[in-house]
């Protein structure tokens, strides 16, 4: 299974961003990495579009193949181009577990995902980019719910969100409806990422 596995530090402070869940790195150094780190360079229109794709890709935790091909998914979709890309990322399952709150990250999302703890309309699904439909229940496995991670997560008290609905006594979600660009809380300026791919 193709997953990044580079310094997640480096990419942090280069995009200015926590992508990837809490980042210590952003807190003690909050410039771009490198010998020239600090130094103040005014960035291209071209460069600001590609940052952008970047803080999306590794946000979602996509290589350049496949969020080029859900890219391509979401031009062939009727509506906006962005906002249909940022509901086909918040639509995969990996997301939206961990949207649930079943993880504190959407990599360790995409593991309990992997590791078949998860159900798909009391289905084992073990694909972490599967599409999760309007009316689809996600749940957790009756051998997986004793889990020390998914409960340590659920007692967190995430915030969820208005599109997902949670039942704590089944340990099952549903998602209710495909969210809107106001429901998707992300930072990303997906008309950067639409004109970066139109050139």
């Amino acid at each position: 299974m193709a997953v990044y596995r580079g310094p997640r530090a480096k990419v942090e402070r280069r995009l200015g961003e926590a992508v990837f869940g809490q980042a210590k790195a952003l807190r003690k150094k909050a410039y771009p990495p490198g010998q020239h780190g600090r130094m103040r360079r005014k960035k291209s229109e071209y460069a600001l579009q590609l940052l952008e794709k970047q803080k999306a890709k590794y946000m979602y935790g996509l290589l350049e193949k496949q969020f080029a091909n859900l890219f391509d998914r979401a031009v062939r979709k009727r509506g906006i181009t962005g906002e249909t890309l940022l509901q086909l990322l918040e639509t995969r399952l990996d997301n939206v577990v961990y949207r649930l709150g079943l993880a504190p990250t959407r990599r360790s999302a995409r593991q309990l995902v992997l590791h078949k703890h998860i159900l798909v309309n009391d289905t084992v699904v073990h694909i972490p980019s599967f599409t999760v439909c309007p009316g689809d229940l996600i749940g957790v496995r009756t051998r997986s719910q004793g889990l020390l991670a998914i409960q340590s997560s659920l007692s967190a008290g995430r915030a969820r969100l208005s599109w997902l609905e949670w039942d704590a006594s089944k340990m099952t979600g549903k998602l209710v409806e495909i969210p809107s660009r106001e429901d998707i809380p992300e930072n990303i300026s997906e008309k950067s990422i639409v004109e970066l791919y139109s050139k």
